[in-house]
Parts: C-alpha cells; sequence; structure tokens
C-alpha cells in the first residue's frame, strides 16, 4: 500500500514536470501583456518574483523590446 502511494506520487510528479514548459509560456505570454498593458517591469518582476534582466529576457523573446524609462 505504501508503494503504491510513492509510485502514484511520483507519476504525479513527472506529469507535473511536464506541464511546466506550458506554464512558463502561459506566464510569459502574461508578461508580455501586462507590459503592453502599461505595466513597468520593477513591478512584473515584484509580482513575479523575477529579477529586471529575466524580465527583460522573457519581453525580448516575446518581440517587445523594453523602454529605459519604464524599468522601474
Amino acid at each position: 500500500m505504501a508503494l503504491q502511494r510513492v509510485q502514484d506520487g511520483l507519476a504525479e510528479v513527472a506529469s507535473a514536470r511536464a506541464d511546466v514548459p506550458k506554464v512558463r509560456e502561459r506566464l510569459a505570454a502574461a508578461i508580455v501583456t501586462g507590459y503592453r498593458d502599461g505595466r513597468r517591469v520593477g513591478e512584473i518582476a515584484r509580482v513575479t518574483g523575477y529579477g529586471r534582466e529575466q524580465v527583460r529576457r522573457i519581453l525580448r523573446a516575446g518581440g517587445v523590446e523594453p523602454e529605459g524609462t519604464r524599468e522601474s
């Protein structure tokens, strides 16, 4: 019985890991949308827990070049 719970737990972890790329894509899209809607890089960084440079990289990958005046 305990072994089955461990195996079930491992299967759940594997399933969650498979979802990570999709979740990251949705988060990146939300970051780009938020920036385009007027959120600042610093605000996005604070909310996501990412550093400002990581937010900028995500924005660039999403086709947005962050403006220097919108960093804070």
